[in-house]
């Protein structure tokens, strides 16, 4: 049992670091870029991601984050459980500091019971609602995420909060 998750655990050690190593090299995921959103951008984003929710009939929580991870806007419409406001940050903040969706994470750890290794470090979430937002050199420039109705609903108010800047 033990020599079981020991080699578990090395399978995942693995896993990870080549997909650090992967990060990167320059096909990985889009580099940073500067200047990070400003407000202005972020307000447009939650103000998008908020009517998608609403005509759907979902209570959200929408955070903006800075590229750094940095909350840089935040929305919590009415109804909405007090519990998704961190969590929409939290998705925001992974978002922008791993380069990649939230969803990256959920659907690993989907795939192989090894990977609930992603779970132990520091800043992850693994659930749909969080998405870097790229500027139009496909640099980030932040993050958005959403947080109050299933997954794949939080991640379809990103969407489209994220498609408002495009």
């Amino acid at each position: 049992m033990r020599k079981t998750v020991l080699a578990s655990l090395a399978v995942s050690a693995a896993i990870l670091l080549g997909a650090a190593a992967q990060a990167q090299a320059p096909a990985g995921p889009p580099m940073y870029g500067t200047p990070g959103i400003n407000l202005e951008q972020a307000q447009k984003a939650i103000a998008a991601a908020a009517a998608e929710a609403k005509k759907n009939n979902w209570y959200m929580a929408i955070a903006i984050s800075s590229n750094g991870g940095h909350l840089v806007a935040f929305s919590r419409m009415d109804g909405t459980q007090f519990a998704s406001i961190n969590i929409a940050i939290h998705k925001a903040k992974a978002a922008a500091t791993f380069r990649r969706p939230t969803k990256a994470f959920a659907d690993a750890v989907a795939a192989a019971p090894g990977n609930v290794a992603l779970l132990t470090l520091d800043g992850i979430i693994a659930s749909e609602g969080g998405i870097p937002i790229t500027n139009a050199e496909g640099k980030i420039i932040g993050a958005i995420g959403c947080s109050g109705a299933t997954g794949a609903q939080d991640g379809q108010a990103c969407a489209a909060g994220v498609a408002a800047l495009k």
